[in-house]
């Protein structure tokens, strides 16, 4: 990067790390309570015991590589109040804790903003290949003019004006309008990774910085640092299995296949039994790192147990948007139905199974009740399309980020007990597609509008309505606009119907904020906003998911451009 370039991305980290320090006297969610609890547990207990301790309800549910990043933060965390790192101190925040938690996770995200540093030339393209066309082009002028004797004062004025046209005007003109700039601002100042971890509370940053310099590893061909860092990632929140199926195939299409033929088909004799040898040589080597004390103790089917609890139901407490609320909803309207219209016994109706707001299993009444197999196969279902076009039409990079968006859009939809803040495992990659092609851009704005905004309920305290409503504004004007201004010269990038829906999100804010909370059905109704909320985002959601799949299936690919 150049030095100019270092400049503004340091303007860029800087203003929103300051921006997380303001920040920190904000509300902040049980998670604060979760990350303390597992703080005291890591710290106190022997490894033996950290998955069985349960003297909180929050027990130790993720996998051993972030207890071991808890370990290391417990050691800081001494210094600033011991009284934190007691077992039995449920519910401690005294101030030193609250500013040790706090900045623990505004540190540790430089890895976050060093991982943006590294990809966001990924996605809005390395100043590289431009350099070598103006080589190229400044070659060609010298030869051209040397023939003809008559541009041969003028080279440096037609060169000059040729690379203008090459780079593009108003980048030269204007940097804030250029792809690299508009990709880190969309990066680092996501609206949904600002609110998750630095109100809500969470360690997302430093997580998804290690998914994106997996990204970047191996969108540089670096493949075997790229299945390194993911490895790593999987033993520290469990949730990136959801994009495995596309690291898996795009690392057996790509490094051990280690050639095409001519029309772009898989050349099966290029078969490299070193490079599968090398790639389960690094998940042996890190799940043994990872998993190995505790198979050594016996204790592996307690850790499996905490990491995948299927007794949690389906949906969380507060719907994820995606089809699973449509699916309740629809249950719960037929429902209501039926009870009008006399069809159901009402005594053998749970009351307020979906909708009380509490996590645990439930059974739909009129539609067929939902079971962890039945999401595993429709998830499983939902991801093969995706899979089968990275297979047989890889389009490199692209390519990739298209079907890992995909997976985890996938999971995202059909996943069991699946959480509201996973959609930005799917918003955070497709950004680096949003600045490469105008019909990305459009759906990368309406799955981040609405996945954004389902978010809000998260944020349910008044002091914090203010700023999550000027923070998402803020961040959503500008991806609007800049993300326009890229792609000024092409079509729309959403039509009149999408607008429309976009729009809409404003007067049920408006509804769910200030008009339901007056009215009496706040007391017999209360999760009617949580509801409204969840299934119209989903909507959006199930739109976004729907317009990636069909330009994915239905893109091409041009086998004479790709040998050019």
């Amino acid at each position: 990067m150049a030095a100019g370039g270092r400049s503004w991305f340091r303007v860029l980290a800087l203003g929103v790390s300051f921006l997380k320090c303001l920040l920190i006297p904000a509300y902040y969610s049980t998670d604060f309570e979760v990350h303390r609890n597992w703080l005291a547990i890591t710290h106190n207990l022997p490894v033996s015991q950290w998955y069985y301790e349960a003297t909180s309800e929050w027990t130790l549910d993720y996998p051993p590589f972030f207890a071991w990043f808890e370990y290391a933060l417990s050691h800081v965390a001494k210094y600033f109040d011991p009284k934190m790192l007691v077992i039995e101190n449920l519910n401690y925040t005294s101030q030193a804790t609250i500013l040790f938690q706090r900045f623990s996770v505004i540190f540790t995200d430089i890895l976050y903003i060093y991982a943006v540093q590294v990809a966001h030339n990924i996605g809005g393209g390395s100043q590289e290949d431009v350099n070598v066309q103006l080589r190229t082009l400044n070659t060609a002028l010298y030869i051209v003019s040397r023939c003809s004797n008559i541009f041969f004062i003028q080279k440096k004025l037609i060169a000059n004006r040729c690379c203008r046209c090459v780079n593009g005007k108003r980048a030269a003109k204007d940097i804030l309008e250029k792809p690299t700039f508009i990709l880190a601002v969309l990066l680092l100042w996501n609206f949904g990774l600002l609110i998750v971890d630095h109100i809500h509370f969470q360690y997302n940053g430093f997580l998804f910085g290690l998914m994106l310099l997996s990204v970047a590893r191996l969108c540089q061909k670096r493949y075997l640092e790229g299945a390194l860092l993911f490895a790593i990632l999987l033993h520290f929140k469990h949730i990136y299995i959801y994009v495995a199926p596309a690291y898996g195939i795009y690392l057996l299409r790509s490094y051990c296949f280690t050639a095409n033929n001519a029309d772009g088909s898989l050349k099966w004799r290029s078969f490299s039994l070193l490079h599968v040898a090398l790639l389960g040589l690094i998940v042996c080597l890190v799940s043994a790192l990872s998993l190995g004390p505790f198979i050594v103790l016996g204790q592996l089917p307690q850790v499996i147990s905490r990491l995948f609890p299927f007794k949690r139901g389906l949906c969380h407490a507060y719907w994820a948007p995606n089809f699973w609320a449509l699916y309740s909803a629809m249950d719960k309207a037929l429902t209501i139905f039926g009870l009008k219209c006399n069809f159901l016994d009402p005594t053998k109706i749970p009351k307020a199974s979906m909708t009380g707001g509490l996590v645990q299993e439930f059974q739909h009444t009129v539609l067929p009740s939902v079971t962890p197999l039945g999401t595993l196969i429709c998830t499983f279902i939902s991801i093969l399309p995706s899979v089968f076009c990275l297979w047989f039409k890889p389009q490199g990079p692209r390519g990739f980020l298209q079907c890992l968006v995909l997976c985890a859009l996938s999971s995202f939809m059909f996943g069991w007990h699946v959480h509201e803040k996973a959609i930005l495992l799917a918003i955070l990659p497709l950004s680096l597609l949003s600045v490469q092609r105008a019909k990305d851009a459009g759906i990368y704005l309406i799955l981040t509008t609405t996945g954004h905004f389902s978010l809000f309920p998260l944020l349910f305290t008044p002091p914090e309505l203010p700023i999550k409503i000027l923070l998402m504004l803020l961040f959503t004007v500008y991806s609007f606009s800049s993300l326009k201004s890229l792609f000024r010269r092409e079509r729309p990038l959403l039509n009149w119907l999408e607008t429309i829906y976009l729009i809409q999100l404003v007067p049920l804010e408006i509804f769910c904020e200030i008009i339901f909370p007056l009215t009496p059905w706040k007391w017999h109704f209360p999760f009617v906003p949580l509801l409204l909320t969840s299934v119209y985002s989903a909507l959006g959601v199930t739109y976004a998911w729907l317009k990636l799949y069909i330009s994915v299936l239905t893109e091409r690919i041009s086998v004479r451009q790709k040998a050019e």
